[in-house]
């Protein structure tokens, strides 16, 4: 028998040299955060090649496609990006960010 790993989701993917961590995570049955949401906590990582993440990657495009054409998973519309201003315009005074990133994604891909 192969152990087997469950996880709730990648926390962060870190590239270094020729080698690419992932961090699996999962929720938390007892942390909750400010929003009393579970916590995400690191349980194991995974250790490729550029060449094995690569791969891999490719791999789970083509299952992620096989479950949207099977209507498993619905893809979200892409994001309307709004036009640059224009030479001369007066910076507009947000609070926001014009580009809100997802707590899913690595520190290493801003």
């Amino acid at each position: 028998m192969h152990d087997e790993i469950y996880t709730d989701g990648i926390g962060e993917i870190m590239v270094g040299g020729s080698i690419v961590r992932v961090d699996l995570v999962s929720l938390s049955p007892t942390e909750r955060d400010a929003n009393n949401a579970p916590q995400k906590v690191f349980r194991q990582r995974i250790i490729f090649s550029i060449e094995g993440f690569a791969n891999s990657v490719e791999v789970m495009q083509n299952a992620l496609q096989g479950l949207v054409d099977a209507g498993v998973v619905k893809r979200n519309s892409p994001r309307m990006q709004p036009e640059p201003p224009h030479a001369g315009a007066a910076p507009e005074n947000t609070s926001t960010p014009q580009n809100p990133r997802s707590p899913n994604v690595s520190s290493n891909f801003r």
